[in-house]
């Protein structure tokens, strides 16, 4: 028996497109089916006969291959030649009706073809191609890991789809150089492989660069963190402690570093130094965004994640935001940037809270203990496999040992953070640097978590709205209004 878990429509190119995600018992994972409104198995017979029709008069292999020179006057031309003959093959049909088969046809000749309209789906994180006989895959933000009722026809138009997106970023993947990892302009990631490197045929996968990004209020509203870590997360990033957040790999690190950068005062300039772009922060921040770039095929013109962290500290940088760390130089560059008193955020792969030190004191990072008590504080993400739900499992001091401390722990039975340990250095620093009294902190902290919680009541989840908020907290600490 099928089992309907969501319906929404789409609309592509003035074309709607009915999404339905459905299960049944012989399924292991849900079924992702678009369905092009007004667009009949008739029709679509029609259509193809049109579009040989066209290819008789037209060489359209050449178009494909020499597109993405002049895109707009390919696309022109096509369309041009196309209407000529959908105005024949349904000489009744409307204006209206002709311009969504002609911009059908556009759809499925030109671009990506059907992936394009996977790509418009806003609930879309990741879109996968294994190969040609197996479908299409996405991971869906409100059911995980679907299949999808779409296909590529060939494993040639798999790679000329690579070769498509290596174009548009001035990138090539060819048999020599059978691997592609670039950004395109609309931020999205992307990654391709070819034959023989990946085995059962070639691959694309493309992560979604998120136009409404996560925000503290999103967070809370689904349950990743609670609202008393949330306010001291908030301490700790407003009084200038660094931290590490660390998970693994879709556990949803760049979003808590997203969401950390929520508290960043507007007073301060902000560096932040990524592989490739992903953060997105409240527009009212001093913000300097900056991004690594490969070498050309000369080995020349590279930019690297350490050159950048380098060049950051002659920016006078209030605090700085790094991707991910992943080699012995960044993480020594970054450590010692924390310990001359710039506050530090950046994202390790890890499990948890003792993984994570064991990653940052063993090769190929190798930083001596003594050196790793420069963090303050450690945030570890997870994500559970079965349910595909993120939660925020851990918050951890690191000791003057540089040992992690854990002193807030995710209990999934109950569904909240609890609190396991207690503090041995962070209370004593915020003592220390801000004058606060233990009380004063606790104040400071409840006053916190009403905001918080007034956030999530007056749905201020945009990523701007929020920035405003704390903004004006940090300006006036007057109490906060509705932004509209």
């Amino acid at each position: 028996m099928t089992e309907i878990l969501d319906q929404y429509t789409l609309t592509v190119n003035s074309i709607d497109v009915d999404v339905t995600i459905s299960t049944d018992v012989d399924r292991t994972v849900p079924l992702y089916e678009i369905n092009i409104q007004e667009i009949t198995e008739n029709t679509k017979l029609m259509l193809n006969r049109v579009r040989e029709d066209f290819i008789n008069r037209l060489d359209l292999s050449e178009l494909e291959h020499d597109k993405f020179e002049e895109d707009d006057s390919i696309q022109d031309k096509f369309k041009e030649n196309i209407s000529d003959l959908v105005a024949d093959y349904f000489p009744n049909a409307d204006q209206q009706t002709q311009r969504t088969l002609i911009n059908y046809l556009l759809q499925e000749n030109l671009g990506l073809g059907r992936l394009e309209i996977l790509l418009q789906d806003k609930k879309m994180e990741e879109l996968v191609v294994n190969n040609h006989e197996e479908p299409v895959r996405l991971y869906h933000q409100d059911h995980g890991w679907v299949e999808t009722n779409v296909k590529i026809d060939t494993e040639s138009r798999i790679r000329h789809y690579s070769t498509m997106i290596g174009r548009e970023v001035n990138k090539e993947i060819t048999s020599l150089k059978p691997l592609l990892d670039a950004r395109l302009e609309s931020g999205d990631r992307v990654n391709a492989t070819l034959q023989p490197i990946s085995s059962d045929g070639n691959t694309i996968t493309i992560r979604k660069f998120a136009e409404d990004p996560w925000t503290i209020t999103k967070f809370l509203k689904i349950g990743t963190i609670g609202i008393s870590a949330s306010a001291f997360i908030w301490l700790a990033v407003e009084n200038e402690l660094s931290m590490l957040i660390a998970g693994g790999t879709g556990s949803g690190k760049t979003s808590m570093l997203n969401v950390v950068a929520n508290f960043l005062p507007p007073g301060q300039r902000t560096i932040s130094i990524e592989d490739t772009r992903e953060l997105q922060l409240p527009k009212n921040l001093h913000w300097v965004p900056m991004e690594t770039r490969e070498p050309n095929p000369e080995g020349k013109g590279g930019v690297s994640m350490l050159d950048l962290v380098v060049n950051s500290l002659r920016m006078r940088p209030d605090r700085i935001v790094v991707g991910e760390i992943r080699r012995k130089e960044e993480a020594q560059t970054l450590v010692e940037a924390m310990l001359t008193g710039h506050s530090c955020y950046a994202t390790v792969h890890a499990n948890n809270a003792e993984e994570t030190i064991t990653r940052l004191t063993n090769p190929p990072i190798d930083i001596p203990n003594k050196m790793v008590s420069a963090v303050d504080l450690l945030l570890i993400q997870n994500r559970n496999r079965r349910s595909g739900e993120r939660h925020t499992l851990q918050v951890a001091e690191v000791t003057d040992e540089g040992e992690a401390n854990v002193l807030l722990q995710y209990d999934p039975k109950k569904g909240y953070m609890e609190k396991v340990g207690q503090f041995e250095r962070i209370l004593s620093s915020l003592e220390l640097y801000t004058g606060m009294t233990k009380q004063e902190i606790q104040d400071d902290l409840y006053r916190k978590e009403i905001i918080l919680r007034w956030l999530v009541d007056n749905d201020i989840d945009h990523i701007h709205n929020v920035g405003r908020v704390m903004s004006r907290y940090y300006t006036d600490r007057v109490d906060v209004e509705p932004v509209s």
